[in-house]
């Protein structure tokens, strides 16, 4: 079996033109860069990812990896939320935040869609999204999925495969939910006719973290 690459925080080169989201969302990262007077060469070095991944995500050319994009938000000192035309609010106290029906904010990848939700509040502890994967094998996919943090994943309706590097496949049905560490490599696929639909939570980055070593004992 080929190694998978979870979907929804996959890289990949476009090979027809950018569609708008992804132009945006390049315009946002150089316009960041930018109003802090970086070189691309610094803000690569800053944000831990290539000069040629920057640039093309700027260009509207490549369509981010959740890994990538936690690491522009923590180089660049900025929001997730702001890249996706969001001005988000940080608040002392009560916080909250309302996404009405298909009100969030939008990313695509080939075959996945992504709707990023609670955008306009700032220094989240978890990042929520609503997934719908069309994909339905392990064959599209390169690698194994993997980036800091942990995550949540509920089927919302069809059915999962979660694949992953430490454990045996896990199928998962509507009402189904795992959480799992994000550094173990790992890929989700609809085992479903039609596209399955999932509520999918990663915390920040920036949230400690137990040694892997430690986790397994």
């Amino acid at each position: 079996m080929r190694r998978a690459f979870v979907p929804w925080i996959m890289d990949h080169p476009l090979t027809k033109p950018a569609e708008p989201s992804t132009s945006d969302l390049g315009r946002r990262v150089r316009a960041a860069r930018q109003a802090q007077d970086l070189t691309l060469e610094t803000a690569s070095r800053l944000c831990g990812v290539s000069r040629s991944t920057l640039s093309k995500v700027e260009n509207g050319l490549m369509s981010p990896t959740f890994d990538v994009l936690q690491k522009i938000v923590l180089g660049l000192k900025i929001e997730i939320g702001e890249l996706f035309g969001s001005t988000p609010k940080v608040s002392a106290g009560g916080r909250r935040a309302l996404t009405r029906k298909d009100a969030g904010q939008r990313h695509a990848y080939r075959g996945y869609q992504m709707e990023l939700l609670a955008t306009d509040l700032a220094h989240k502890a978890m990042l929520p999204f609503r997934i719908r994967i069309s994909a339905h094998t392990l064959d599209a996919f390169d690698d194994w999925g993997r980036h800091e943090g942990e995550e949540f994943l509920y089927v919302i309706s069809g059915s999962v495969c979660l694949y992953s590097e430490l454990y045996a496949p896990t199928h998962l049905n509507a009402g189904d939910s795992i959480y799992f560490d994000s550094r173990t490599g790992h890929a989700a696929v609809s085992t479903s006719d039609e596209d399955a639909e999932v509520l999918w939570m990663a915390t920040s980055a920036d949230i400690p973290q137990a040694p892997v070593d430690a986790a397994k004992k």
